[in-house]
């Protein structure tokens, strides 16, 4: 496993996303909850990966709690990051929500305590006061945000009086607006992108053309219209022909492009043990600067039509950044 050290914490470059822990959304069952997400997380604490990230508004909280069962008996050995919906956070909100994710999750402190969404109409020194109380009361280790713009980013910082670790976005060959800006500060800042949706949830896994489409809580990603999926094919492309180099799968490419990145790790979710062990092993891929320059190349060339309507998380459906 590769890891990225920043800020005062080391985390593995591939991380673990457990939004489908006990979501209906995903279709997976109850079966998948109780049996398969433990799995997940055991091979992962044995593979290396130290970073497990969820949030209250994942099944209501049922995805914290499983994570925390899991992780139970091991839990010096992860890294564990969820994140409060910001719904009226004001400070002594946060701070009960926060204590509230803690207890779900049934440990000590959480090591990093996120802000889900911007909220436009509570104050960041709101929301940043009961984030520092937390921090003061040992509930939390570092502050993050997610889906900040880079100039919230650094105002949240102000706001706390101190570093917000992380910014969780969405990131990927196929949505390449972090490096605009929040890719290169956090480089220069010793601050962390965490990447969430990082293979265009599936869409760089190269399975999918016009003929066959996910469903779920993926028919509403305009990425998989037939018009986008038409114009991903040079990119898919060259994804299966870096892959065929490197004994890999065109997801396992397009992860290694996301960490190659610097200080950025990718939480990619997994249905099953065996893919999370796929996604792990993306972290040894050593893709060179040609084969990099190639597929970021591609990437530019890919102009998905009607934007990148991306649904990637429940609460994107409600609170749409």
């Amino acid at each position: 496993m590769r890891y990225v050290e920043a800020g005062g914490v080391r985390l593995s470059a591939i991380g673990v996303g457990t939004w489908q822990f006990g979501s209906r959304e995903w279709g997976y069952g109850q079966q998948y909850a109780q049996t398969d997400a433990v799995d997940i997380v055991h091979r992962a604490l044995d593979l290396g990966v130290n970073l497990f990230d969820t949030a209250e508004a994942y099944a209501f909280g049922k995805s914290e709690r499983i994570l925390g069962q899991a992780l139970d008996g091991r839990r010096d050995k992860a890294f564990v990051a969820t994140k409060i919906l910001p719904l009226l956070p004001l400070a002594p909100v946060v701070v009960q929500r926060g204590r509230s994710s803690r207890d779900r999750l049934g440990i000590d402190v959480i090591d990093l305590y996120q802000i889900h969404w911007p909220n436009p109409v509570v104050p960041l020194s709101q929301q940043m006061d009961g984030m520092g109380r937390l921090q003061r009361d040992g509930v939390i280790r570092h502050v993050g945000v997610s889906n900040y713009g880079l100039g919230r980013w650094q105002a949240a910082e102000r706001a706390l009086g101190g570093p917000v670790l992380s910014n969780q976005v969405q990131y990927s060959l196929v949505a390449r607006g972090p490096d605009r800006e929040l890719v290169p500060w956090a480089a220069t800042h010793d601050r962390i992108v965490i990447a969430y949706s990082p293979l265009g949830q599936g869409l760089l896994s190269a399975r999918y053309d016009e003929t066959n489409v996910p469903g779920g809580v993926r028919a509403g990603n305009a990425l998989f219209l037939p018009d986008n999926l038409r114009a991903a094919r040079p990119l898919l492309t060259a994804l299966r022909e870096v892959a065929a180099v490197h004994d890999a799968t065109p997801a396992q490419v397009a992860l290694a492009w996301v960490i190659r990145r610097p200080n950025v790790v990718a939480i990619p979710g997994a249905s099953s043990v065996r893919q999370l062990e796929q996604n792990v092993a993306a972290a040894d891929i050593d893709l060179t600067d040609e084969e990099d320059e190639r597929l970021t190349r591609a990437s530019d060339a890919f102009r998905p039509t009607q934007g990148l309507a991306a649904v990637p998380k429940l609460a994107a459906r409600r609170l749409h950044r």
